[in-house]
């Protein structure tokens, strides 16, 4: 039987059929092995409060750890989760919110010490494009130095296994956040003689998650429109939320030291495609009720994204869903001296332009949106 379709005016805009939009069947993914790899552990996530760290807080409960820390900066939306699981998650798990930066690396190394988790779930980012290009310097604290700072603390902490959340946006970036990201992976490649395990966990944009762009074309159809996209030949990989955690848990699970975990997400879809779908969806006709008006690309934008860094090839895993990007060796001097040179230029206060640059030297994969939008 088909699924109904939910308008707009009729019920709240969360309503809305996420697996509708996706163009293909969410993938299934195996959680047999998740008992055993989360039950009686303890486990922090940074980001717990966020679109991923909260869907990564209520699938994480399933499986009965021993405690759960979410650690945020934003404490509405801590609190929100933090609510949520207390009546409804399975008792005996010890649910700890932790309302911090982390940027603050000595607030972070106290929250380390204090719970000492096993396992770490690291989903807090800077991740808006545009409003990155225009903070660079923003980006680069929060987002590197944020995660170095989580590395170290887990490391000094006897942690286990350390899981990022990446984004395809970190494969050839052309933007600031994306090169961010890329570097973060990077750091976690360079780190193969610790005793904890890194891995990234890359995948492309989230449907309905907060800043993306569906939540967007809700708000300028309930207005009435226009919807506006960038351009017409946009191409992006969509995810659900609850796709997006399970392969989060399930490549943290079987992830082995310096790991780059990518799902097949299928299909690319056009962003133009996915408007006309919404407009459908909330029960009006596109061009008819609702405009849809092309806008340009924004600072930092490209045409497509991709989940792999170009010259790599893929190793399959059990789970036919996910695969792993064939380990780079970097070098932990080289990193380290690269970290030196973000604190100095970031310290300095320079205009982000010298930001940028830097960046560009540091992330080798890291071009301008108009080299790659010009291939197009």
């Amino acid at each position: 039987m088909d699924k109904p379709e939910y308008h707009l005016h009729e019920t709240h805009s969360a309503a809305i059929d996420m697996e509708a939009l996706l163009g293909r069947s969410p993938a299934q993914l195996n959680l047999g092995q998740l008992h055993g790899f989360l039950a009686g552990k303890t486990v922090l996530i940074s980001g717990g409060g966020g679109s991923i760290g909260s869907e990564l807080c209520r699938q994480i409960v399933r499986y009965h750890p021993a405690r759960l820390v979410i650690v945020d900066i934003y404490e509405n939306n801590a609190y929100d989760i933090q609510q949520e699981l207390l009546m409804s998650s399975p008792s005996g798990t010890d649910i700890c919110v932790e309302i911090a930066s982390i940027r603050d690396r000595r607030r972070i190394h106290a929250i380390f010490a204090q719970y000492r988790p096993h396992l770490v779930f690291h989903a807090a980012a800077h991740k808006h494009v545009p409003l990155m290009e225009a903070c660079p310097a923003e980006a680069v604290k929060n987002n590197i130095f944020g995660t170095l700072n989580m590395v170290e603390a887990a490391e000094s902490s006897g942690s286990e296994k350390f899981v990022m959340i990446s984004t395809d946006k970190a494969v050839n970036p052309t933007n600031v956040m994306g090169a961010t990201k890329r570097f973060c992976e990077m750091l976690l490649q360079s780190r193969t003689g610790s005793p904890t395990e890194f891995c990234a966990v890359r995948f492309g944009n989230v449907l309905g998650s907060n800043g993306s762009v569906v939540p967007l074309f809700l708000r300028q159809i309930e207005a009435g429109g226009p919807v506006t996209i960038t351009d017409r030949r946009i191409i992006r990989y969509f995810m659900t939320i609850s796709e997006a955690a399970q392969l989060v848990l399930e490549a943290g699970a079987m992830a082995q030291q310096s790991q780059i975990f990518v799902l097949d997400m299928g299909d690319p879809v056009k962003i133009l495609d996915l408007a006309e779908k919404l407009i459908r969806l909330s029960g009006f006709e596109p061009y008819r009720d609702i405009e849809i008006r092309e806008v340009g690309l924004r600072p930092g934008e490209k045409l497509y994204e991709e989940l792999l860094t170009g010259s790599a090839d893929l190793l399959h895993t059990e789970n036919r869903k996910i695969f792993i990007e064939r380990p780079e060796q970097i070098s932990p001097d080289l990193i380290d001296d690269a970290l030196r040179q973000l604190k100095e230029v970031t310290t300095a206060q320079m205009a982000a332009q010298n930001v940028i640059r830097l960046l560009h030297r540091l992330v080798p994969s890291y071009r301008t949106p108009d080299e790659v939008n010009s291939l197009i």
